[in-house]
């Protein structure tokens, strides 16, 4: 996809320079231009607001400087992600990053992330403002870039065009670009050994699939991500409202933040083996269409009551946490737009996770810090295992009850993990809805950032 505002690794020597003033350094910032254009910054009220910017003239009248106003101290909204408010801001011309910035290289990102924008179905703009880096400078940054509008591209592609075959293919072409395996069973392939996933799948006439992508030395530590397919989610006979069902396309959130990181470790090279599984269907209603009060059999063997098909990406997930779980990785990770609770608790910015594994848990949340993609730990609250109780299987996959909806979510993934080392489930929104500086309005992966400076740091 083309985008407004984009990196390039040349024009430095030229190019305009963005000074970020505070409201405590907006006077020493105007004392060191010249009187002519100090006076035409007065003129314009500027304050050092956060996120307004002024463009300064130069002799020829033409753009001198921006001065870019970060807030006042400890502002929630003074953070490096503001940057992103340039992008789409300043007209067309190549900049820099001058003084006042406190973290450049985020940064930059925040710039790069804030000039998405999905044009498949609309006339490409030409990209107006180009923000220059060194060519080290620029790898790095551009690595993360390209995985989030990887995730984002998927996310905002409507149902219509993106099949669960579509979703394959995406980690195929990521699979070709980087050396890595990848194996895909799909329809009736699937009744066997993924039998949960084949019945979410089977109403839709276009078949369910598993995708097993495999990458790097099977001697390194053995890292496997999970991400929920679901390519829309009608709620099946349980049948969602209308409004409810208006953003389903995004119900594959998971599989495309799980396909974002995953172009990430590969571009960087971390020593890791890698292993990407996208369980992938579409949950529609027809004749073939599981049923509440239907038993299911699972890969690993326990039985599930239904209690709502509109909770149906957990079943998919199960299915292919079992699989990733019989080579005792060292970590396991979920990502899922998976409950409405989180949402409820934490809002559409806040990812929720679960993981008993403590000391993960302090370093991802150290690196979310880092990053600025934010997270928050809930627990794997152990009591609440009972509300899974069904008189008829093993378990249900719902609750019994109204409370703890995004816990016991979890707690369900949670027990078809029994030999990975580390366990970690991300409950994801997977969409901006107002937008922000560095994340426009529309799809939007959640804490992979967080994760991948946390897998690269554990892996330095």
């Amino acid at each position: 996809m083309e985008r407004i505002a984009t990196l390039v690794t040349d024009g430095q020597e030229k190019a305009v320079p963005i000074h970020a003033v505070s409201g405590d350094t907006r006077d020493s910032a105007l004392a060191e231009l010249d009187e002519q254009a100090r006076r035409f910054v007065e003129a314009q009220n500027f304050k050092a607001e956060a996120g307004r910017h002024v463009l300064v003239p130069d002799a020829n009248g033409d753009i001198g400087s921006v001065l870019f106003g970060l807030g006042a101290a400890g502002a929630p909204e003074r953070t490096p992600m503001i940057y992103g408010r340039l992008a789409t801001a300043l007209p067309p011309a190549t900049y820099r990053l001058a003084g006042g910035v406190d973290d450049p290289a985020l940064a930059a990102l925040a710039f790069a992330l804030g000039g998405y924008r999905f044009e498949r179905y609309r006339k490409p703009k030409e990209a107006a403002a180009l923000l220059a880096m060194t060519e080290p400078e620029f790898a790095a940054v551009a690595r993360i870039r390209d995985g989030v509008f990887r995730a984002r591209d998927l996310i905002n592609t409507p149902a219509n065009d993106l099949a669960p075959s579509d979703l394959a293919a995406a980690a195929e072409a990521l699979a070709t670009e980087h050396g890595a395996e990848i194996d895909v069973i799909d329809g009736e392939a699937l009744v066997r050994d993924f039998p949960m996933v084949h019945a979410v799948g089977a109403a839709s006439d276009r078949a369910p699939c598993l995708v097993d992508l495999k990458w790097g030395a099977s001697s390194d530590p053995k890292v496997t991500l999970i991400g929920k397919g679901i390519v829309f989610d009608t709620g099946g006979l349980d049948i969602k409202p209308a409004a409810n069902m208006a953003l389903m396309k995004k119900d594959m959130g998971g599989a495309a933040s799980a396909l974002g990181l995953a172009a990430m470790i590969m571009d960087a090279g971390l020593k890791l083996r890698l292993r990407v599984l996208i369980p992938a269907a579409e949950n529609a209603i027809s004749g073939r269409a599981f049923r509440p009060g239907d038993v299911l059999k699972s890969r690993k063997g326990l039985t599930v009551e239904i209690g709502n098909t509109d909770a149906e990406g957990r079943l998919l997930l199960a299915d292919a946490l079992a699989l990733a779980d019989e080579e005792a990785p060292d970590l396991i990770v979920t990502m899922a737009t998976l409950t409405g609770a989180a949402r409820v608790a934490l809002g559409p910015e806040l990812a929720a996770f679960f993981c008993d594994d403590s000391d993960f848990a302090a370093k991802l949340e150290g690196a979310a810090a880092e990053t600025y993609d934010p997270v928050w730990r809930l627990p794997l609250w152990k009591p609440y295992d009972a509300l899974l109780a069904s008189k008829v299987a093993d378990l249900n996959h719902i609750s019994s009850g109204p409370f703890a909806g995004a816990i016991t979510a979890a707690l369900f993934l949670r027990r078809f993990v029994s030999a990975a080392s580390t366990f970690a489930h991300f409950d994801i929104y997977g969409w901006s809805p107002k937008g922000r500086p560095a994340a426009p309005e529309g799809g939007e992966p959640q804490a992979i950032r967080a994760l991948f400076r946390c897998l690269s740091e554990l892996l330095a």
